[in-house]
């Protein structure tokens, strides 16, 4: 069995101009901000994934911990503070996707199921959670197993999941990064082949545009013939679900996987940071062009994972940090394109999602061990703008 280390390294080291208002600052002064300790989870893991859910509750599942995979799940209540425990995926998974469809219930899709904690063995099943029965229950496979995907959620109600890799290539030397995507239906249950991007890609960036389609940036794609060599990849593209066709549109200044990405609320998206970088850039939707943006203070590398926080005032709330270093968080404006400090981190992240809950708070489920240590935790915490 592998150690925990060796664990995480290899869910992580496998890859996940513009001519108007494109804020060019870099830092300011350090803003207000802090985190505060909340209830305790009941399972010590990293790697879940966190959906919001329509009853302002938060749906932890999957991930690993010490020992390799967990198909645990349980429910954080913003009211009480407390985690209690719901119903188990069906199939344990980690590096799996989670969205929250119109009707309701959460896709669980793909993902690593090898128990041995090696991720020789992918997955392409998918379920379903049903927040009014707590229970999960198995959908239409994908066509292709695969993890570190992305998955976005059209105006349609369906789900594209894009790129991805097919094996473990941290283990095994393998070419199995995809360029595939396919449409899960949830009124049928049902995944459809669409459109292959131009470029395979895994560990990349998809983003929902007002007009609908979905902006897909960066990622690695392999190198044939040799063991964990990747390239890191600028370009992009954008998927059009009317047509089911992808379109090269432009390149990013700096290739890089395991960015964060968001839609902002004047229409552009920002991109940033990524293995390991400060570098942020700035994408618009009606040029197609990017342009560089404010630098972050801390490195995002790929031992934290990227998920960003838009806050309800238009800020990006963004989380730093790896097995060695305690989180820091800082704040970029899309006014002044300048990130500044907040409060720091009680804990590690480490791979954590972040969610914003409806009173505007952020939650974070720490979940990542100090380095070289078994132990991992069970600890969250609220980010108080």
């Amino acid at each position: 069995m592998k150690t925990t280390r060796t664990l995480l390294r290899s869910l992580l080291t496998l890859p996940v101009a513009l001519l108007v208002l494109a804020p060019s600052a870099t830092h300011a002064a350090a803003a207000a901000g802090t985190w505060t300790m909340t209830g305790s989870l009941h399972t010590a893991a990293t790697y879940q994934s966190a959906t919001l859910l329509p009853n302002g509750q938060v749906l932890v599942a999957g991930g690993a911990d010490a020992n390799g995979l967990i198909g645990s799940a349980e429910l954080y209540n913003p009211s009480t503070g407390k985690w209690t425990v719901t119903g188990s995926l069906n199939q344990a998974r980690v590096q799996f996707t989670a969205t929250l469809l119109p009707n309701g219930l959460v896709l669980a899709a793909g993902g690593c199921d090898d128990p041995s904690s090696n991720c020789s063995s992918l997955t392409a099943t998918a379920e379903l959670y049903n927040p009014s029965t707590g229970k999960w229950t198995m959908t239409g496979s994908m066509h292709e197993p695969r993890w570190t995907q992305t998955a976005t959620l059209l105006p349609s109600g369906k789900v594209l999941v894009a790129g991805g890799a097919a094996a473990d290539c941290y283990n095994v030397s393998c070419s199995e990064v995809q360029a595939s995507a396919e449409l899960y239906d949830p009124h049928t249950g049902v995944w459809t082949v669409t459109g292959s991007m131009h470029q395979a890609r895994t560990r990349h960036t998809a983003t929902l545009l007002p007009d609908g389609q979905v902006l897909v940036a960066g990622g690695v794609v392999d190198t044939p013939g040799g063991k964990a060599t990747f390239k890191p990849l600028a370009s992009a593209e954008l998927y059009n679900p009317h047509t089911g066709k992808w379109t090269l549109t432009g390149s990013m200044h700096v290739a890089g996987s395991n960015r964060g990405a968001t839609l902002l609320p004047n229409g552009l998206v920002l991109v940033y940071g990524g293995g390991p970088s400060k570098d942020a850039e700035l994408y618009h939707p009606h040029t197609g062009s990017w342009a560089t943006t404010g630098s972050l203070f801390h490195d995002t590398d790929y031992e934290t994972g990227q998920t960003p926080a838009l806050l309800g005032n238009g800020e990006v709330l963004v989380v730093s940090g790896s097995l060695t270093k305690r989180g820091t968080a800082e704040l970029y404006s899309p006014q002044t394109g300048a990130w500044t400090l907040t409060g720091s981190l009680h804990a590690f992240p480490f791979g954590v999602p972040m969610t914003v809950l409806p009173s505007g708070q952020v939650l974070v489920a720490d979940g990542s061990p100090p380095y070289n240590n078994s132990i991992f935790l069970a600890s969250a915490e609220l980010y108080n703008p």
